[in-house]
């Protein structure tokens, strides 16, 4: 009878695995310690290189990515509750090939091409789960690394040549290059060549790609009610206080007014006292209003979230529905399976109708003769979409506005990361954005990223107008896509054929001969 052997594993593995998937998430905002981020991952790594097993290396992958996306997201506990959990649990499983891949080509003591193939294929190994969880069913490109650079302006230097995805790929090699220094004293060379590669791509990306060519400027004003109690004439309040900050407006020049998402409760077509007043605020600002209505709509079933510019004679022009909708909170996956949610969190109700077609708006020409501006609205969770935006610019936009409402997190995290995400997408696509919220924080990034003016924290209900530098030309990101993704994939799939092929030209093993039996038995 041949004996069981039973492995065991020190315990403090798996609270370990726990706390290093955890600590990433300080580089984002608030704490938004962006330096940390390129050291973060080297515990995690760390750990996962010196798994005894490909299986234990997988738990570890697991408990850490689940560990990540609760740190990451854990302003949804009130909205969500436990339900949390079990969601962090299902997207954990997005890092078990990474995890895999830091064993195999990190553990023991690499040769110097092993090495080497870490550099390139432990990020790709990340990217490969930072894709997989973009998908808007799984909650979006919420928290990808990259996004922790969102105030660096070399990175968004690199994020208008590659997106978030290129500096998500270089700062998951830093963390690489750092457990090679740090865990295999044979590989320094490799590692500090890497490091070094890194730092000259970025230095050769910050001196020779062309910066956005700054043409003319706009004055835009962004009007945050603040927070507004609620009850069931919630909707009137927060008109009222939007209407009664616009006014105050009136006299200073202005080319456009935002408010942000769900400033209006009532369908326009179904409340003319609604509509008339905004058109009687559009002209006494003297200026078109970007407004955003949350109702059910009178021409339509079900309620949607609709941007709607307005202006002295009424709405101008098409009227865009919001298209990619927040995950429970505006809309049940599986309702049928995955209603129940409702009863421990504040999931949503009633799913919300999502639009079919992102519009790009005309802004009406200017009293002083200067050409109308064309502009592309996101509404919320939209903003997190690298793609969204710049289809908005390859469509003509000259000025990226999202509408955001995060009242429902407003002592969180949640504003913070939510208002750095302008700052990517400004920089991606070289075009300005403004990002509008109802309780804050508001912001407004130029053409490279740069924050303009002051933000509005959640503690603010104001108006403030913002000198918006437009910009003309195209980066790199807009002209060709989604690139770092696409080469990660393909350095990823020559591994696996490699590999592939190395198993099936490896000769198997000789079958072992039966011991001969003798007449003794």
């Amino acid at each position: 009878m041949v004996p069981i052997r039973v492995r065991w594993f020190p315990r403090w593995r798996a609270p370990a695995a726990v706390a290093a998937g955890a600590v990433p998430a300080l580089a984002f905002p608030a704490p938004a310690l962006w330096w940390f981020a390129y050291v973060a991952l080297v515990p995690w790594m760390l750990l996962l290189r010196s798994a005894p097993t490909g299986r234990r290396a997988a738990l570890e992958g697991w408990l850490g990515g689940a560990a990540f996306i609760v740190a990451v997201h854990h302003w949804l506990l009130p909205s969500l509750h436990v339900f949390l959990v079990p969601l962090a649990a299902l997207l954990g499983l997005l890092w078990i090939p990474w995890a895999l891949l830091v064993r195999e080509l990190l553990g023991g003591i690499p040769a110097a091409g092993r090495t080497g193939a870490a550099l390139v294929l432990v990020p790709a190994g990340w990217l490969l789960s930072e894709l997989a969880r973009s998908w808007q069913g799984l909650g979006g490109p919420w928290g990808l690394l990259g996004a922790s650079q969102w105030q660096v302006s070399p990175a968004l230097r690199l994020a208008s040549v590659g997106g978030v995805w290129l500096v998500s790929l270089l700062v998951v090699a830093a963390n690489c290059a750092l457990v090679l220094l740090v865990a295999v004293p044979g590989a320094r060379v490799p590692a500090v060549a890497g490091v070094t590669g890194c730092a000259v791509l970025t230095g050769v990306v910050w001196l020779w790609v062309p910066r956005p060519e700054v043409s003319a400027g706009l004055r835009v004003a962004v009007v945050q009610p603040g927070l507004v109690a609620d009850g069931p004439d919630s909707a009137e309040r927060r008109f009222a206080a939007g209407e009664r900050l616009t006014r105050a407006l009136s006299g200073q020049p202005v080319d456009l007014v935002v408010w942000g998402e769900s400033s209006v409760g009532g369908d326009l077509a179904a409340r003319p006292d609604l509509a008339g007043r905004l058109t009687s605020l559009s002209s006494q600002v003297g200026a078109p209003l970007l407004v955003n209505v949350d109702a059910r709509g009178s021409d339509s079933p079900g309620i949607r979230k609709s941007a709607v510019l307005i202006g002295p004679e009424g709405p101008i022009g098409e009227r865009y529905d919001k298209m990619r909708l927040v995950p429970f909170g505006e809309y049940i996956p599986a309702r049928a399976l995955l209603g129940w949610a409702t009863s421990v969190g504040k999931a949503a109700g009633e799913d919300r109708v999502p639009g079919d077609t992102p519009v790009v708006m005309n802004l009406p020409g200017r009293p002083d003769g200067r050409p109308g501006v064309r502009l592309g609205p996101l509404v919320c969770f939209e903003s997190a979409f690298p793609d969204m935006s710049r289809h908005l610019v390859r469509d003509g936009a000259a000025l990226l506005v999202a509408q955001s409402a995060t009242s429902s997190f407003q002592d969180s995290w949640a504003p913070a990361q939510h208002a750095s995400l302008a700052a990517l997408r400004a920089a991606e696509t070289g075009r300005p954005m403004v990002h509008a919220t109802l309780t804050g924080v508001s912001e407004v990034h130029g053409p490279s990223g740069e924050r303009i003016g002051p933000a509005l924290p959640t503690s603010a209900s104001t108006s403030q107008v913002y000198e918006v530098p437009l910009a003309r030309g195209t980066t790199l990101y807009v002209r060709f896509g989604d690139w770092p993704v696409a080469a990660a994939l393909a350095a990823l799939a020559a591994y696996c054929a490699a590999e592939g092929t190395r198993a099936l030209r490896r000769p198997a093993a000789a079958p072992t001969s039966p011991r001969a039996r003798t007449a003794r038995g």
